[in-house]
């Protein structure tokens, strides 16, 4: 499989990479697409008992592509736009909850807003010692509304309520200590192909039921909230202080939030 996600699978185990360095891999259409298609080939491969998420270059994800949500064509409805993006993310996250094989996510990169979503639906996640993550959001005038719907079953609510609202930025073995990921290891490669052979044990059957009680309550807080959050997203993506704020990243300057609050 070409374009940003990369597909390949080595006995019991299908690897999607995302393969996107020249924007940090940022969640463009056509990675979650990309994620999608692999997501599917995996569950059609009776073989498969694991799915590892990993990456090329040094992010494993920057988050939303600032650059395709800032830079919509003149015919489209900006507001409308907001709101598939929003659902693209809400689908790809439900998606991977529901697979009915494990997901690893092998992380030794950056990671950054949206990306943090990811790393919250995967089932288990090791970061190697370059691995940074911080959430982004409220730096450009928005929030990490969706995401929280993984993150926050995750995460201590003390470091939620630190880290949503400061965008600071913190290694892995804080990453380990708050919940936000499985396992800090010095050797992730390594660390996964054990967490893969362990799996690999499993039955298809005890795999998939297994799974959908670790995963059962996120589900219906999705059922409960999604579409809310899912709304908040978009109204925030096409806000003022947004639009500011995307356009003061790109650009590499200071967001002038008192000219946008006037």
């Amino acid at each position: 499989m070409g374009g940003p996600v990369r597909y390949t699978v080595d006995g019991s185990v299908a690897r999607l990479t995302l393969d996107s360095p020249d924007n940090r891999n940022a969640l463009s259409t056509a990675l979650v697409d990309g994620l999608h298609k692999g997501l599917t080939d995996a569950t059609e491969n009776p073989g498969v008992r694991a799915v590892v998420l990993d990456h090329t270059g040094g992010t494993f994800c920057a988050g939303a592509d600032l650059a395709q949500a800032s830079g919509s064509g003149p015919a489209a409805d900006p507001a409308e736009l907001a709101v598939d993006r929003a659902r693209e993310m809400t689908r790809l996250l439900r998606r991977i909850l529901e697979l009915p094989v494990p997901v690893i996510g092998a992380i030794d990169g950056h990671v950054r807003a949206g990306g943090l979503g990811l790393v919250g639906a995967c089932d288990i996640v090791v970061a190697g010692p370059s691995s940074t993550f911080a959430l982004t959001e409220a730096r450009i005038g928005v929030a990490p509304s969706i995401i929280s719907l993984t993150l926050l079953p995750k995460m201590t609510a003390r470091a939620a309520g630190r880290y949503f609202v400061t965008g600071e930025k913190f290694g892995p073995t804080v990453a380990a200590e708050i919940g936000l990921v499985t396992i800090a290891a010095d050797d992730v490669s390594t660390t996964v192909s054990e967490l893969s052979a362990a799996i690999g044990k499993a039955s298809p059957q005890g795999l998939a039921a297994s799974k959908a009680l670790t995963t059962r309550g996120i589900l219906e807080s999705f059922d409960n909230h999604a579409e809310n959050l899912t709304r908040q997203s978009a109204d925030l993506f096409v806000s003022d202080e947004a639009r500011e704020g995307m356009l003061a990243f790109l650009q590499k300057r200071p967001p002038n939030w008192t000219s946008t609050n006037s």
